[in-house]
């Protein structure tokens, strides 16, 4: 069967848009992709939203590097807030989902009693509400073993104790 050359520029352009779409899949995060889910949820407790800040995600991006050889969830003790998170091999852990992951322990964040509920987690939670935080920073990595590393710096850092984050 011949093809037309209509049709060979029909099938070139769709190999071409898969291709495209493959790839943008895949791509770097951009600041938004950071960005969106925390100041959804700053939003919804009334604090001013996060500014991306590169000096702030340089640092991000340089821990990010060391993390990418083994992918452990080590904290990098830093001068910023810092949250991270980690997704298994052989799976695109995409941004949102770490910033997801993080948000949902709104629900285990008591502000009566500004802490977390018996035996729960919500420290990451509260540093992306922070009110004085203004800038963030983030990096995400593929490590070594196939996994992803996520990692936002806050500026300034958040979580003290005895202080409310909004």
């Amino acid at each position: 069967m011949k093809l037309g050359s209509s049709s060979v520029s029909m099938m070139s352009l769709l190999i071409i848009t898969i291709s495209l779409l493959i790839h943008t899949s895949q791509a770097s995060p951009t600041p938004y992709d950071y960005l969106k889910g925390h100041n959804d949820a700053r939003a919804n407790v009334g604090v001013a939203p996060l500014v991306w800040n590169e000096t702030v995600a340089a640092y991000a991006r340089d821990y990010a590097d060391e993390r990418a050889a083994d992918c452990n969830l080590i904290h990098s003790g830093g001068p910023y807030g810092e949250n991270i998170a980690m997704g298994s091999s052989g799976w695109p852990f995409p941004v949102k989902y770490a910033v997801v992951m993080w948000v949902s322990e709104e629900n285990d964040y008591d502000y009566a009693s500004n802490s977390c509920r018996s035996d729960k987690a919500c420290l990451h939670y509260t540093q992306v509400v922070w009110r004085n935080t203004i800038h963030l920073g983030c990096a995400k990595v593929i490590c070594d073993n196939g996994g992803t590393f996520i990692t936002c710096s806050y500026d300034p850092p958040g979580n003290y104790i005895g202080e409310r984050p909004y």
